[in-house]
This record gives structure tokens, sequence and C-alpha cells, in this order.
């Protein structure tokens, strides 16, 4: 059992943020100290939802509060998913780095929410250059999709050659590991979508079927950013908690169209969360 500093938005009905990263968490074993930076009734593609985002000062203070229980020294990670603010990413950088400074071994895993192909950028446009010169260089793990992998990175991927390249460049700025939680190239069949990890270990791919889900749930790229730390943590090892991730995100889809639901179908999947029926072959490719 591993211990997990989770801050992320929250939302009261669905599965978006925490309430998509730490049930899977939990299920794979782990203790999560869940931290929200915001409370909705539900996620905004509804188009209408209630709530409160959280000041920084909220983040920083809950933070204080575990600390005083004594427990920082056996955080192994700290997860973030969407900051909102650059004044909220700041203290989240501060937890992580409260959490290195009394464990040297614990890791950061950063899920750059920023946007997706389709809908472009969805965060203020004061988070763009936050997020990649302050963020990023910061973090252990980086979880983006191929539109925030593009901009992070600063160029096109078109192919998986290109996706190499773009995460080679993102491992430069600092992390150790890059997940690319989505990757469909050019030319690609249509009915699969791609993941991609890059790390010094060397770098897999796998590929899995490509779902008909219209709308597709939100949440998805935060509960795949939780699936792998998790198995990151367990194992050590980059390729399997790519394995896992996958083949556990992809149980999670055939589940939520099976309910013909917008939402994540978290719950009615959740033994496949620690065992997936389905695996699939995972491929070397540097």
């Amino acid at each position: 059992m591993k211990h997990i500093l989770s801050i992320q938005s929250h939302v009261a009905f669905g599965h978006v943020g925490n309430a998509a990263a730490v049930f899977p968490l939990q299920r794979m074993g782990h203790e999560v100290w869940a931290v929200n930076t915001v409370q909705f009734s539900n996620h905004t593609g509804y188009g209408g939802w209630t709530g409160t985002v959280f000041p920084s000062e909220h983040v920083a203070e809950l933070v204080d509060g575990i600390a005083a229980r004594g427990v920082l020294p056996g955080c192994d990670a700290v997860l973030s998913g969407y900051m909102g603010s650059p004044a909220t990413g700041a203290a989240i950088l501060d937890a992580a780095e409260r959490v290195r400074a009394l464990n040297p071994q614990a890791l950061y895993c950063c899920d750059p929410v920023m946007g997706d192909v389709g809908r472009g950028f969805f965060v203020k446009a004061e988070l763009y250059d936050f997020i990649r010169g302050r963020v990023v260089p910061r973090a252990d793990i980086v979880t983006p999709n191929q539109f925030e992998l593009e901009f992070l990175a600063d160029c096109t991927v078109s192919t998986l050659d290109d996706a190499l390249g773009a995460t080679a460049a993102l491992r430069a700025l600092g992390p150790r590991i890059v997940l690319l939680t989505s990757l469909r190239p050019s030319g690609a069949d249509p009915d699969e979508i791609e993941m991609l990890v890059d790390s010094d270990a060397g770098a897999w791919l796998v590929s899995t079927p490509r779902l008909p889900l219209d709308p597709m749930p939100n949440g998805a790229g935060d509960a795949v950013a939780a699936l792998f730390l998790g198995k990151l943590l367990e194992t050590g090892n980059p390729e399997a908690a790519l394995r896992h991730a996958s083949a556990a995100i992809f149980a999670v889809f055939t589940a939520t169209a099976a309910a013909g639901t917008r939402e994540l179908a978290l719950i009615a999947a959740q033994d496949q969360l620690v065992a997936p029926a389905r695996v699939f072959p995972v491929q070397k490719v540097r």
C-alpha cells in the first residue's frame, strides 16, 4: 500500500478530478489523501453546475493540516490535475516540494489538464506558460493527451516518430516519465486509439479498441493518470503501468458503453480496476 496526496477538482455527481482518481487508487489498495481545489455539483460539460472554486489558501491550509498529523514523510506521491489558476498551481507545487523534502523518493505526477483535440484550450490563458514553464520541469511524471503534448513540446504530432520526439523533448525539461494518454497518428485505424509511455528505461506503445462513446465521458484522463501512477508505485515499471492503465480504462469504457451513460462507470467496473479481464499487447518502440 502506498500513500498518495491527490490535489484536484471534485464533483458530487459523476467522475472527474478526484472523483475519477481517488476511487481507482483506493480500489488498487492505496491510501489517498484528497484535497479538492473546487467542489461542483457536476462537471462543466453539462453546461450548468453549482458549487465553489476554492482559493489557493484552501489548498495550503489543508496540506498544513495533513502535515500536522506528521504523515507527510510517508507520502509516496503527489498527484495533480486541473489547476484552475497559477495561484492554485503554485500551492500544488509547494505541496509537492514539501513532500519531497521529507521523502526524496516521493514522486510528483502531473496531469497537465489544459485542453483536447477538437476542443482546444479550456483553461485560462495565464495557465499556458505557467504549466509549461513552472509545473512540467518540477514533475517526475506528466500525463498529457495529444493536444497537450503538442503544446508543451511545441511541435505537431502526426506520427509515432513525432510523438517520440515530443515526449523526449518534454522529458528534457525535467520529467523522468511521459505518458501520452491518447495518440491518434495520421492514417491510423479510426477504430483504435494508442497510448505511449516514454522513460529512461525505454518507450512502449499499446493500442486498444476505440469504443463508440458519444459524448466521450469526461474524466478519462484523470482516471488514467491515477491508474498509471498506482501501478507504477507498485511495480516501478513504466511498461507494466502502461499495460495496466490501458486495460483498466478500456474496461471502464466498456462498462460505460453498456450502461449508456456519459459518466465513467467506475463503480460497475471496479473489479477490473485491479485485475482487467482483457489485457492488450505492449510493444517496445525505443
